[in-house]
C-alpha cells in the first residue's frame, strides 16, 4: 500500500523556517553535509539538565532543547524563550521508535520486582508512547494538533508529511517536527551495537506566512510518499526514474535499484553517525535546508527503506 503523492501545485507550499539541532559532534546544521567535525557542538553531560528537564526521561530532554534552538532559529520565541506564535495552531509531531523504551522497561521491572506500588508517580508518565511530543506542547505552551509517529526506518520523513499535511489542512498554521532517538544501555541491548544520543527539531510554516521580518524559509516540501520499495515510492511522489537531483540523502539501495536515481552527489547519514532510526528523516530535511543554503543547485530528495525493510519513503525538496 502507498500514500498518495503530496506534489500539487494547488495546495498551499510548507517550508522549513527553523532548525535546531541536539547531536553530538555536529555543531550546525551545515556540518551535515560532511565532512564531519566529530567534536563540539551540543554536549549531554551539559545541556540535559537543569530545573526545567528534573523528571524527564533522556529522549525528552534531547527533544525539548533541539525543539528550543528550532523555535529561536524561526523567530518564534523572545529573550525569554517564551512563544511568540500562535499556540493554539501550532502543531507538535515527534519520530521516535525508541525514544522512552528505557523509562517502559524500568516500569516492567519495578513491576515484577516490586509490584505496582512499587512505581514512582514521577516515573509513570514518561512511559506514554506520547510523552516527548507532550513535553515540547507543555513547555510552550502548544494547543494544535500533537502526534508521535513510531514507523520504523521510515518514521522521521513520514513525520514531516503528517506536519505538513496538518498545515495544506488548516488544522495547524505550524508545526515543530522532532526526529528523536536517546543513546542508552537499552537501546543498544535492542539495536545490537552502540547508540548515540540525536535530537533535531524543524518548524514548519506555510511559505507565504513565512514572509514576515526575520523569517529564512530554508526548503520547501514538494513531494512526498511511502510505498512497498523505493520504487514505487519515487512513482507515487511524482520522481521520475533515473531523474537528476542536486543532492540525494539516503543509503545505498539494493540490487536492482541503483539505477533509479542520478544525483550530484549522495550523501549517507547514518554512515556518517550511526543508526539514526527515528531521527534519520528530520534530519535529512535539516541536511537539505544546508544544501540550499549553500546556494547548491538541483532538489535534493530524501530517502529511507529499501529491500531490507517493510516499507520505503522519499521526500522532495527544493529552495
Amino acid at each position: 500500500m502507498s500514500t498518495a503523492h503530496i506534489r500539487n501545485p494547488n495546495v498551499r507550499e510548507v517550508a522549513v523556517t527553523g532548525i535546531g539541532l541536539a547531536l553530538p559532534g555536529v555543531a550546525t546544521y551545515g556540518d551535515l553535509l560532511g565532512p564531519l567535525p566529530g567534536e563540539g557542538g551540543f554536549d549531554p553531560a551539559t545541556e540535559l539538565s537543569g530545573r526545567e528537564l528534573r523528571h524527564k526521561d533522556r529522549a525528552s530532554r534531547l527533544a525539548l532543547r533541539a525543539a528550543e534552538f528550532a523555535l529561536h532559529d524561526a523567530g518564534l520565541t523572545d529573550a525569554d524563550a517564551t512563544f511568540t506564535g500562535a499556540a493554539d495552531a501550532t502543531a507538535v509531531v515527534v519520530s521516535t521508535n525508541l525514544g522512552n523504551v528505557d523509562s517502559i522497561c524500568a516500569a516492567t521491572d519495578t513491576i515484577a520486582r516490586k509490584g505496582v506500588r512499587g512505581l514512582s508517580p514521577l516515573g509513570l508518565p514518561q512511559t506514554s508512547s506520547n510523552v516527548i511530543a507532550g513535553w515540547v506542547a507543555i513547555r510552550y505552551g502548544l494547543r494544535g494538533p500533537n502526534l508521535t509517529v513510531c514507523n520504523g526506518v521510515t518514521s522521521g520523513l513520514d513525520a514531516l508529511a503528517w506536519a505538513r499535511n496538518l498545515i495544506v489542512a488548516g488544522r495547524a498554521e505550524a508545526a515543530v517536527v522532532v526526529g528523536v532517538e536517546p543513546a542508552n544501555d537499552v537501546t543498544a541491548k535492542l539495536l545490537g551495537k552502540q547508540s548515540t544520543d540525536a535530537a533535531v527539531a524543524v518548524v514548519l510554516e506555510p511559505a507565504d506566512a513565512a514572509a514576515y521580518p526575520g523569517a529564512r524559509p530554508r526548503a520547501t516540501i514538494t513531494g512526498y510518499a511511502r510505498a512497498r520499495d523505493l520504487a514505487a515510492a519515487l512513482t507515487c511522489a511524482g520522481v521520475a526514474e533515473e531523474e537528476s537531483v542536486g543532492l540525494w540523502l539516503g543509503d545505498e539501495v539494493g540490487a536492482g535499484e541503483g539505477q533509479l536515481l542520478t544525483a550530484t552527489r549522495r550523501i549517507d547519514l547514518e554512515a556518517q553517525l550511526g543508526p539514526l532510526s527515528g531521527a534519520l528523516g528530520v534530519l535529512q530535511c535539516a541536511a537539505a535546508a544546508a544544501h540550499f543554503e549553500g546556494r547548491a543547485t538541483g532538489n535534493v530528495l530524501a530517502t529511507a527503506g529499501g529491500p531490507h525493510h517493510d516499507a520505503a519513503a522519499v521526500l522532495l525538496l527544493t529552495s
